[in-house]
């Protein structure tokens, strides 16, 4: 990496700030825009990048770098600028393609789902262990409170995205499928196969030595499995695999697992994450260290401190004036991470579920729609308007029409709105789970104020 100078364009994103600090800890000179201030923002600037707010031609360095996702579009001001003086523009993939490069042994975590659970797991259990890892990840790690950092650890944790085709630009040492399904269908126009063949000539480029590491049990990883050649490891609960969880024992307050390679006993674990989908995580996870040379045994404790990324079954807060309830954020946004979200719901025995569904593109709405009115099963389940998330509405496709066909309730508006109709529907004991990758994100905060503006009235 021979240049000095690095400009975001929307540096405020979960993955673009986790760049752009990645490259302040190294040394790196960093400046970068976005349409409003946020948190990540605001970090940025404390580490001294220089950050502004609103997207200008003027914002732009004459002598930089310039990184963009696929969500920067061309008439971008700063992006126009850039072009026309020749700047060298890298999409996001390409910079972490760079930093990956390393002397480090780089761990990639991959597939449909799971990525930033595993990818911000196995940084955390690297740093509570002592082993200073670098890492840049899709969420805020717990207790970490970062999403990247840049130390001199032998290791160095990424979540690879594939939702633009864009993971083949990596080559890690360890490569890690939790799973294959169909999604981002704007893109992977063939539904699954499109994403089987992506994988397939994602994993054909890595050096010769690199580790595979696939899910055994799970469809689309075992369609990829027949395409891949090279060193490939597998990990399992039902199957037969390299590496395996037995004796697991969901309990109330964790659940425990031992972990197998090729038959012999590795150690017990013991984690506090709800659900099976966790298990699986927990496992990739271990059986990627154990390939690392990591001693696993040695790092276990910290497996079962973790809570979880940030929107990934996050508690926020407590209904205490209205109604005694818990709030819960989850960025499930997918069937199939709906399904797996709801079903660890289960853990709360004797209480009433209410899942708060946001629909995250009409893309994927219309394209999954019967998977969606499969996976929505909870005591009582409310459906807003769709987040489009830059795309145009489709007809036909509202969320209003959704819920009426899942027989759900639906309330339209902003969070401020749908909190404010969702309040006098809950009842004691209520568990809210918001479900979606927009801001839905937002409807904690919402019912919180208005649970608080009735303590006042009632003083």
């Amino acid at each position: 990496m021979n240049k000095k100078k690095y400009h975001f364009i929307a540096i405020g994103g979960i993955g673009m700030s986790g760049l752009a600090k990645y490259l302040l800890e190294n040394g790196f000179e960093v400046s970068g825009s976005d349409i409003s201030d946020s948190k990540y923002v605001e970090k940025l600037r404390q580490l001294g990048a220089k950050v502004f707010i609103g997207h200008d031609a003027a914002n732009l360095p004459d002598d930089c770098v310039v990184v963009a996702s696929t969500a920067v579009k061309e008439d971008n001001p700063e992006l126009k600028k850039a072009r026309a003086l020749g700047l060298p523009v890298y999409h996001r993939s390409d910079l972490l393609a760079e930093i990956s490069r390393s002397d480090k042994c780089f761990i990639g975590f991959s597939g449909t789902h799971g990525k930033t659970t595993t990818s911000g797991l196995c940084s955390y259990v690297l740093e509570k262990g002592g082993l200073a890892p670098s890492f840049v990840d899709g969420g805020i790690v717990p207790e970490l409170n970062t999403n990247a950092q840049c130390k001199n650890g032998a290791h160095f944790i990424a979540e690879l995205d594939e939702s633009d085709g864009t993971i083949v630009k990596y080559s890690p040492d360890i490569t890690v499928v939790n799973n294959l399904e169909a999604d981002h269908l704007d893109y992977y126009k063939d539904g699954l196969n499109s994403v089987v063949l992506t994988f397939a000539k994602f994993l054909s480029r890595l050096k010769e030595n690199a580790r595979i590491l696939l899910n055994a049990d799970d469809a689309g990883v075992r369609q990829l499995h027949g395409r891949i050649y090279g060193n490939v490891y597998t990990f399992a609960i039902d199957s037969q695999a390299d590496f395996v969880a037995n004796n697991i024992n969901y309990g109330t307050d964790c659940t425990t697992f031992d972990v197998y390679y090729r038959n012999q006993f590795i150690s017990e674990f013991k984690i506090i994450l709800k659900g099976r989908h966790n298990v699986y995580n927990s496992l990739a996870v271990i059986a990627a260290l154990y390939l690392a040379g990591v001693d696993v045994a040695e790092i276990k404790e910290h497996f079962g401190t973790f809570t979880g990324m940030g929107r990934r079954f996050q508690h926020v807060g407590k209904l205490e004036n209205s109604v005694k309830a818990d709030i819960y954020d989850d960025y499930a946004h997918h069937p199939t991470e709906i399904k797996a979200t709801l079903d660890a719901a289960k853990a709360f025995k004797d209480r009433r579920v209410v899942a708060v569904f946001q629909p995250h593109r009409f893309t994927r709405l219309q394209s999954l729609w019967e998977d969606f009115l499969g996976a929505l099963k909870a005591d009582l389940v409310v459906v807003t308007d769709v987040y489009a998330a830059s795309e145009d509405p489709i007809e036909g496709v509202t969320g209003e029409k959704f819920a009426s066909e899942l027989g759900a309730k639906y309330i339209g508006g902003d969070m401020k709105t749908v909190a404010k109709t969702l309040l006098p529907l809950l009842k004691d004991g209520d568990v809210i789970i918001g479900l979606g990758a927009g801001t839905i994100t937002n409807l904690g905060k919402e019912l919180l104020t208005l649970d608080r503006e009735i303590l006042k009235l009632g003083n």
